[in-house]
């Protein structure tokens, strides 16, 4: 089990991690090592997930959501398998995390009876100096 909280923690079942081959350092292994990571999380029916976690987990992926609720996350930046995949699992955990913070919800407001006034001096205020500048007389 990998835990993410005190409450939330998924199986190490549920993550599926294909090695490929890496595009940048790693001098003559590059072309021999599979060492890139690919990591795949069933976010949509995972059953460790409470559902309000999942829905904003899926909002917060982004495009690494496929069509099917998956959420896929590349590592490469290592020239090892095992740093990229633990920087690939740790940029999991982050994200799920990341999902767990409930948003505060916004509460409307109206603008003050004071705002709305001084909005409409300023509005005033402007209208006269661009009569001003126009040089035609006043038709009050």
């Amino acid at each position: 089990m990998i835990k993410i909280t005190d409450q939330i923690s998924i199986d190490e079942d549920e993550i599926k991690e294909t090695f490929v081959r890496a595009s940048g350092p790693g001098g003559q292994n590059v072309n021999k090592l599979s060492t890139a990571v690919e990591l795949r999380f069933d976010a949509r029916y995972s059953p460790n997930l409470p559902n309000d976690v999942s829905i904003r987990l899926q909002k917060l992926a982004g495009r690494r959501l496929t069509k099917d609720g998956v959420i896929v996350i590349d590592a490469q930046s290592h020239r090892t398998q095992d740093r990229n995949r633990a920087d690939a699992r740790e940029r999991l955990i982050a994200l799920i995390k990341e999902a767990t913070y409930v948003p505060k919800p916004r509460k409307k407001t109206k603008p003050s009876r004071a705002a709305k006034a001084e909005r409409v001096d300023t509005k005033k205020r402007r209208g006269n100096v661009k009569r001003m500048r126009s040089g035609r007389p006043d038709h009050d």
